[in-house]
């Protein structure tokens, strides 16, 4: 099979890495800064919450995990109305600015306000800024792409966007660590370094977008006018393919994103400092780089299916174990582990999707699945703040739980889509 890349997905994949790599720094930079002394948390902290039968503390971890959730909370819901839109429209480039513009000031909002309240509200403004970008991005991929080419692009260009979320988390424990810094005779503290450099991963993002980016030929939309998630499956029994791919995706992002909100947690359990915590996040992260574009071409001419079992078949064991591993070195492991089983999901789930999609709706139908993600990372981060608290392997055990329920809808209500090339052929 040839590979003929339009350049301009390589554009986006490029300008997507960029912002990626912005983003990163603040999962791994907000809940070290909302821990540290710098923040001021409101008053409430370290009360106890009575819900029905169940109580539990309000801890700093709380606080975190609703700070990353909101974002994927607001970044998701708004996905299927920007998508939608932009599909009646055409106006991409439009919506990617926009967007870009929004995230870069949240960023710089960071470097401002230092009471919790203000960090939440910056937050939220990302969220939204997210939900112009990321539909149009992945529904810009699926037009540009050829039916057996379409993997293998969605897998380039999200090791691309991975590859800077990867780098991200490095470079901010080693940028906050290092701090403070003296420019010009001005201390600048870590955490206002980590800040820029989100504040300038946002411009160049925007910068190249700009300047690279031309919104496709206008043709006219086949967009629905009524925006309503499709549950049930049209042509047969079951849920629909696409609705069954979107809450896989949930379980997948909760899985991986259940991480982060436990920085503190985390380095006190397994006596490491904040540079060994970025390895292991980055180890989920670098795994995906590695291995999406080769599963993404493998899906092409294999089929999409077996990717997804497989994948989901390997995330059950390795989100298991990171509740009750002791050694930095093999939760290193245990998460780049992971990162394979997220790149046998991801790139083939989007890629499926993408065939499915009808012509002139692959942003609304692509933003199924980019909002299940933003899900899945908004329930993941709240929820392990609050399942942390009835003890440390709690909420790794119940990703697990949950992955079953993927594992599940990807072997018994997702259809494939791929006439499967025999072994011999090419």
């Amino acid at each position: 099979m040839g590979l003929n890349l339009d350049t301009r997905i390589l554009a986006l994949a490029l300008a997507r890495m960029a912002d990626a790599l912005a983003n990163s720094f603040l999962v791994v930079v907000l809940p070290l800064y909302i821990g540290s002394q710098v923040v001021s948390l409101p008053a409430f902290v370290g009360t106890t919450v009575q819900l029905g039968v169940a109580e539990f503390i309000v801890t700093p971890e709380l606080l975190i995990g609703i700070v990353l959730s909101l974002f994927g909370f607001l970044n998701s819901f708004s996905q299927p109305f920007t998508g939608s839109l932009s599909d009646r429209t055409g106006r991409r480039t439009v919506f990617l600015l926009t967007g870009l513009a929004l995230v870069a000031i949240g960023s710089a909002g960071y470097l401002v306000f230092t009471d919790y309240l203000s960090i939440l509200v910056m937050r939220a403004l990302q969220g939204i800024g997210a939900a112009f970008t990321i539909p149009v991005t992945v529904a810009l991929v699926n037009e540009l792409s050829a039916d057996d080419e379409r993997g293998g692009n969605f897998g380039l260009y999200n090791t691309f966007r991975l590859l800077g979320f990867g780098i991200g988390p490095l470079v901010a424990g080693v940028v906050v660590t290092a701090g403070p810094y003296a420019i010009s005779g001005v201390e600048i503290s870590g955490f206002d370094a980590a800040f820029l450099v989100a504040v300038a991963g946002a411009v160049i993002s925007f910068v190249l977008i700009a300047l690279l980016i031309d919104d496709p030929e206008r043709t006219e939309s086949e967009a629905a006018d009524d925006i309503s998630i499709t549950i049930w499956n049209r042509d047969g029994p079951g849920l629909d393919p696409v609705f069954a791919l979107g809450v896989a995706t949930i379980v997948m992002a909760l899985s991986i994103a259940m991480y982060a909100p436990l920085a503190n947690v985390i380095n006190d359990r397994l006596d490491q400092g904040t540079f060994l915590f970025s390895v292991q996040f980055g180890a989920t992260v670098l795994a995906n780089v590695v291995f999406q574009y080769p599963i993404g071409r493998l899906s092409d001419q294999y089929g999409r299916q077996p990717f997804l079992v497989g994948g989901f078949l390997l995330l059950l064991p390795t989100t298991l174990a990171q509740g009750f591993i002791l050694s930095s070195g093999i939760m290193v492991l245990a998460r780049f582990l992971q990162g394979i089983a997220v790149a046998a999901v991801f790139a083939p789930s989007l890629a499926l999707a993408g065939d499915l999609a009808k012509d002139g709706q692959s942003g609304s139908t692509l933003s199924l699945l980019t909002m299940g993600f933003g899900l899945g990372i908004a329930f993941g981060a709240l929820f392990s703040g609050v399942l942390v608290g009835f003890g440390f392997a709690v909420p790794f055990v119940a990703a697990a739980g949950l992955g079953v329920v993927g594992l599940y809808l990807v072997s018994t209500q997702v259809v494939e889509t791929v006439s499967v090339t025999p072994l011999s052929g090419d």
